[in-house]
């Protein structure tokens, strides 16, 4: 019975939970599922062309080597952000989704409300840049000078600023 049990926990993985924030239409969903095709080797996955507007939220769970990354994209019209909140006390890493053809000014707006919130102080940040394939993409300098604001409340926390295109899974 030892035996068994400790081969048990052998296999256990390590769970972490990570958000995936960001505003309407800014291809979280499509990271998400990008990310679960990439990793996951027997999930076959949903048509990217079939993907429509988050409501609430999609959960998908990805495991890298001795870990199991549980994310919850959650949706982002302006009525769901005002529940975002109520996920920070689950959560070990944030993914912030910038739709980098989108108006900058609204998603740097909802960005200031997460980095600003005491339950996210000192959890790591990831700034995704997507749609960098986009003709009018913010370039990742642009995007950075944009959310120079931020910077401040970022603090110290580990915060990095990578460009992909969700769609195509380029830097996925």
């Amino acid at each position: 019975m030892y035996t068994l049990l400790s081969g048990l926990y052998m296999f256990q993985k390590d769970e972490y939970c990570i958000l995936i924030l960001g505003l309407d239409n800014a291809g979280k969903t499509t990271f998400l599922e990008q990310s679960k095709t990439r990793f996951n080797k027997n999930y076959q996955g949903m048509s990217l062309s079939k993907i429509t507007t988050s409501v609430g939220l999609n959960i998908g769970t990805v495991d890298v080597g001795k870990a199991r990354l549980m994310f919850w994209d959650l949706g982002g019209q302006e009525e769901v952000q005002s529940l975002w909140d109520k996920h920070y006390a689950e959560r070990h890493g944030v993914l912030y989704d910038i739709g980098s053809t989108d108006e900058e000014s609204e998603s740097k707006e909802a960005f200031e409300k997460v980095v600003s919130s005491e339950a996210l102080d000192g959890v790591p940040i990831l700034v995704l840049a997507n749609k960098q394939d986009g003709e009018t993409c913010l370039s990742i300098p642009d995007i950075k000078t944009a959310f120079s604001d931020c910077t401040c409340k970022i603090g110290r926390r580990d915060c990095l600023t990578p460009g992909l295109t969700a769609l195509t899974g380029k830097g996925v």
